[in-house]
């Protein structure tokens, strides 16, 4: 496995993250608890998760899950980067969600005795709080930080000038600010090179990308359809979304196949590529699918089939190939 630092910090973390989210709504706890072991095995250190996960309101079934394996000893907290989030509803009362300071601090305690530990690695933002000053937010966290609870921060679902308000008024506090934003990233989305790619390398902040197959539809989805298989690009939006690429997205299995790779392994590999990218989040459902997803790190791209990809799938903006604004404005 190969590692990289995370964004500006001197935290050494796998180049791939493993997502968390299919844990219990998905994923067996006993096959979640065997899927991190394999991580272990393979070298991933860095796993990803958030305390709504499980989507049973304020249960925290994920973070539960990760913490008995915690338990199990045998240096698995000591080998994980163990990274969390907080934002979303835990209860009906008002201030069981966003960033308040109220909030962070019964968040923080909450997810610390659900995971069994007594630290988290990387606490993000799992949206921005238009309503929670960036002085009140910080303000809380540099006191989860004194307390020894919190090491690293970070953001998710942020825009690029979000990143940077939040900077500079960590800044004004002396504090280190955020080291990592977790945004939506995938070669058939790629929004986030108009203004937060170029934020986050501008603050040394790590981008982490999440959807990094958008939803399934670069893992392989007409070849999955012509075999017979379920894919989540069947109905819905996915199905929706892969009418509106369909052709792009035949082309894309053909490129794969042409170099005889999966298309699931091309699209994170293709991530990468990117400058600024630090570990796409895979989200494996069984020890399978992570074992697969390790092929991702030794495909290196040469710049023919990286053009390729980017007359498949251009980037935003009508001058897509040159940064913001450039790529809207003359």
């Amino acid at each position: 496995m190969e590692y990289t630092q995370l964004g500006r910090s001197g935290l050494s973390v796998s180049r791939l993250c493993v997502g968390t989210m299919n844990f219990g709504p998905e994923t067996p706890e006993a096959d979640s608890h065997q899927i991190m072991d394999r991580a272990h095995e393979h070298g991933l250190n860095f796993f990803d998760t958030a305390d709504v996960y499980g989507w049973q309101k304020g249960e925290g079934v994920t973070e539960q899950i990760i913490g008995r394996w915690f338990a199990q000893g045998g240096g698995r907290r000591e080998r994980t980067v163990l990274a969390t989030k907080l934002y979303g509803d835990m209860g009906d009362w008002p201030n069981e969600k966003r960033l308040s300071a109220l909030h962070i601090r019964r968040a923080a305690d909450a997810s610390l005795k659900r995971l069994q530990t007594d630290y988290i690695d990387l606490y993000q933002m799992h949206h921005v709080d238009r309503n929670a000053p960036w002085d009140e937010v910080w303000e809380a966290f540099s006191v989860l930080r004194q307390q020894g609870k919190v090491i690293y921060f970070g953001s998710s679902n942020f825009a690029g000038w979000h990143l940077a308000q939040a900077q500079e008024a960590a800044r004004n506090r002396n504090f280190l600010g955020l080291v990592s934003e977790q945004s939506i990233y995938n070669l058939l989305n790629r929004y986030v090179e108009l203004e937060v790619l170029p934020s986050a390398r501008h603050y040394g902040i790590g981008v982490i990308p999440w959807s990094p197959l958008n939803g399934g539809l670069l893992g392989g989805v007409l070849r999955k359809q012509r075999e017979g298989g379920g894919s989540r690009g069947n109905s819905g939006r996915s199905a929706e979304a892969l009418e509106r690429s369909r052709s792009a997205i035949e082309a894309y299995e053909k490129l794969a196949a042409d170099l005889g790779e999966d298309p699931a392994h091309l699209g994170l590999a293709w991530l990468l590529h990117q400058e600024g990218v630090t570990a796409p989040i895979i989200g494996p459902r069984t020890r399978d699918q992570l074992d697969g997803s390790l092929r991702a790190v030794e495909i290196k791209l040469d710049r023919e089939v990286l053009d390729r990809l980017d007359e498949l799938f251009p980037a935003p903006g009508p001058n897509g190939s040159k940064p913001a604004p450039e790529a809207y404005a003359w």
